[in-house]
């Protein structure tokens, strides 16, 4: 008998070491489903089809591949903010979006979506299988796409075309993952030698692009006496075995390496394309390397740009480069980071009260209890800064999460492709309420596929991030706050253990018991509300709109809460200071 399409597109995902698909089954899928039950695929079973792509992403991001499916019309449309997530994270994704029968397009037929439109803003190749011998090429060079120019590709693929019999295509079908070396030019290297040669005091600072450049950073750096800063997505691959790190600055980042950018000569950003233009010196000289030459200069104003893997770059211009023998302005750079870290341990120390814990106190200890290989997912918003500052990087350790697209709800449904992805390491979801309460169902597919993620819940009884955001910006917070359900008993209808943790001397305990045990859990941690986590530079404004925010909540009959956001707030802000 022969093969049909959906047979032939799920022996070549196959034969690219595809392991799994995310996807809510339905009318248009149903072939490729059976077609995926008669392979070595698994189907995993989501319960919506934006956790599905959010899994994928995570797995693609640790396995360097991953694929999703949605089917016609809402299946689509959910699928969306995972693939925008994926491709704002370059990470390679295919996305399989079976749509209605062909011979219905265009009419306005029950679950009708325009799959090109749809997706062409969060995709490098877009394109429809409506003929058996489209098939072949165009899943290959879907694929090819997504793992060269790392991001998402989409087919679509029509219900009725999928079961008809398949036809074997003349060109390749092969996937061809390849490794070029690329670095800048000897002109430019020697260019870039004699900028680096004539300054005094350089910084490095690097991004994810430097992922794979830990040993060759940290050499560059002993060679150039120059302190080492990072991006969130760049901190566990650059923060391991590296003696001159000061740690990472943006909204999230520490004085240190705020600091030790401006006040360089010289700043190399390597790997980065850091968002946040505000955080950039203007006063000094600064060079970017980047693999993506169209990320060149757009956000600070460069002496020169170049285009270059960051090891090969590395190596190429070390030999070009004088040792440097200065080691004041290193030393200098690693004092004030010392007691920025000692500052932080502010809030370890103060652990809170009763229904009040120091997130900070909460995520050092759990990176203190944490496997030195386990890889963690962290939610958008408040998570996302307890785990920038709390969590160390050990070099094997890995840390995702929506740091481009920044969405909410990321951490437990990239925790379950994390956990299939990696099945022997300890997978740690750090969600906020916020966060767990938008995709709460699956918390049911841990359940079902017996994964054993851990879930950490920071339970601040409000959207933290908003509500500090609205704070500063001089307006008393409104409709931030949330009644929760009871998370550890939703945990044990799903059928796992979850408990609650209400006392700061609870803490350790319970997150052993949490990560010592055999199978998913949840812990649901009730977090002070008004822990606060302000950037590494303060501006005016900023204090002046939270000054005025709290004297609207007091004139607005709120005087408790004022005084303890007040207390907590001014606390950071003379740490910071």
């Amino acid at each position: 008998m022969a093969k049909n399409i959906a047979e032939q597109i799920v022996e070549m995902l196959e034969e690219a070491n595809v392991k799994r698909i995310y996807a809510v089954t339905g009318d248009s899928l149903n072939h490729l489903n059976i077609a995926v039950k008669k392979s070595s695929i698994e189907w995993i079973h989501v319960r919506h089809e934006e956790a599905g792509a959010y899994a994928a992403a995570a797995e693609a991001e640790l396995d360097g591949f991953a694929v999703c499916a949605g089917s016609c019309g809402p299946g689509h449309v959910h699928l969306i903010n995972g693939v925008y997530e994926a491709h704002r994270s370059h990470v390679p994704m295919l996305v399989i979006a079976s749509t209605i029968p062909s011979n219905e397009m265009g009419m306005d037929y029950f679950q009708e979506t325009n799959t090109i439109k749809l997706f062409d803003d969060c995709s490098h190749y877009n394109q429809m299988i409506t003929r058996p011998e489209q098939v072949q090429r165009t899943v290959q060079t879907a694929i090819q796409h997504a793992i060269s120019k790392k991001g998402v590709a989409v087919i679509g693929l029509p219900g009725d075309v999928s079961e008809l019999d398949a036809e074997e295509a003349t060109t390749s079908n092969k996937i061809f993952k390849t490794n070029p070396v690329i670095r800048p030019s000897d002109e430019e290297l020697s260019e870039l030698a004699t900028l680096i040669n004539e300054s005094r005091k350089v910084t490095i600072y690097c991004g994810i692009g430097a992922e794979n450049a830990n040993p060759e950073v940290v050499e560059l750096s002993k060679h150039l006496k120059a302190p080492v800063g990072y991006s969130f997505r760049g901190k566990m691959a650059i923060q391991p075995n590296n003696p001159n790190e000061v740690g990472l600055t943006g909204l999230l980042g520490l004085p240190s390496a705020y600091h030790a950018m401006h006040e360089a000569d010289l700043l190399l950003l390597l790997g980065t394309d850091f968002p946040y233009e505000k955080f950039m010196p203007v006063k000094n000289k600064i060079v970017q390397i980047d693999e993506s030459p169209e990320r060149l200069g757009r956000r600070a104003k460069l002496e020169m740009g170049l285009a270059g893997d960051v090891k090969e770059t590395i190596k190429a211009l070390l030999p070009l480069l004088q040792q440097k023998t200065d080691t004041n302005f290193l030393k200098q750079q690693l004092e004030f980071y010392e007691k920025v870290k000692e500052n932080q341990l502010t809030y370890v120390k103060d652990p809170g009260t009763e229904n009040s814990i120091q997130p900070e106190f909460v995520t050092y200890t759990l990176d203190k209890l944490a496997k030195k290989d386990a890889v963690f997912t962290v939610d958008t918003g408040m998570c996302c800064v307890w785990g920038a500052r709390y969590i160390t990087g050990t070099g094997a350790r890995k840390m995702l999460g929506s740091f481009n697209h920044g969405s909410m709800a990321n951490a437990m449904p990239m925790a379950i492709g994390a956990s299939l992805a990696y099945p022997g390491r300890e997978v740690i979801a750090m969600c906020g309420d916020g966060g767990l309460s938008m995709l709460l169902g699956d918390m049911a597919t841990i359940f079902q596929y017996k994964l054993p993620v851990k879930i950490i819940v920071y339970n601040n009884r409000s959207l933290g991030m908003v509500k500090l955001e609205m704070e500063v910006g001089g307006m008393p917070d409104n409709e931030t706050d949330m009644v929760n359900p009871d998370f550890a008993m939703i945990a044990h209808a799903m059928g796992y253990p979850g408990k609650n943790v209400h006392k700061p001397e609870e803490v350790e305990s319970a997150i052993q018991e949490c990560l010592d045990y055999n199978g998913p859990y949840l812990l649901n941690i009730f977090t002070n509300p008004n822990a606060l986590a302000l950037p590494p530079k303060i501006e005016l404004d900023q204090v002046l709109g939270m000054t005025k925010s709290m004297a609207q909540l007091m004139l607005g009959g709120k005087m408790e809460e004022a005084l303890d956001t007040v207390k907590s707030n001014f606390k950071h802000i003379k740490d910071i200071l």
